[in-house]
């Protein structure tokens, strides 16, 4: 009787394993088809909201996991924690000037795009300054870079100073630190567009 009991109690125990590492893998494909679908970062609630549980912890353990299984994969994507508990899944910084040219939507054009990097590489730096460089036409790039959330400007005396956001630096996956991101901007697009000379950057 006891031997029987015993053995009810085992199958009832491996039942209950097998549940949990199924909803432990169905919680780590969540996780990672939000990631993926959201091309932003997620934060810890709406995580829990894809998971539809209250737990943060459940919802930060399974995203600690997969983003162990991803730099174990060594491949060209990777999962960051971003501070104040975001997450994103993004192409490693190394492989997206081999694949920017298949990008067939650029989120800006020629123009803004110059216009940002030398704000990126300059800032913090005075709109005058930025207008001066890259000519008039950058007071709409200016204006377009603020709606698009990528550039954000802080009056000091009577200038305006410009800098990045941090929804710049989590778009592009580059560090909220200046001096770090500015060296990541330099791996990306080259030594030689870092160094740009400012009669050059106009146009």
């Amino acid at each position: 009787m006891l031997r029987a009991e015993r053995q009810v109690s085992s199958k009832e125990a491996n039942s209950h394993d097998e549940r949990a590492t199924d909803r432990a893998k169905q919680d780590l494909a969540l996780v990672e088809a939000a990631l993926y679908v959201a091309g932003r970062p997620l934060d810890v609630n709406e995580l829990c909201s894809v998971l539809k549980t209250r737990s943060k912890k459940r919802a930060q353990k399974t995203v600690k996991v997969l983003m162990q299984e991803y730099a174990q994969r060594n491949l060209a994507l990777e999962i960051l924690e971003l501070k104040d508990e975001r997450y994103v899944l993004q192409l490693k910084a190394d492989y997206t000037p081999l694949v920017r040219k298949l990008v067939n939507r650029p989120l800006l054009s020629t123009g803004p795009l110059k216009t940002l990097s030398y704000i990126a590489y300059r800032q913090p730096v005075s709109q005058k300054r930025v207008i001066d460089v890259r000519g008039h036409h950058a007071y709409g790039h200016i204006k377009m870079l603020k709606e698009m959330n990528l550039v954000a400007g802080e009056r000091s005396g009577r200038s305006i100073v410009l800098k990045t956001t941090e929804y710049f630096a989590d778009y592009f996956g580059l560090s909220q630190e200046t001096s770090t991101m500015k060296k990541e901007l330099k791996q990306i697009f080259g030594e030689a567009e870092s160094q740009m000379q400012e009669e050059n950057v106009k146009g």
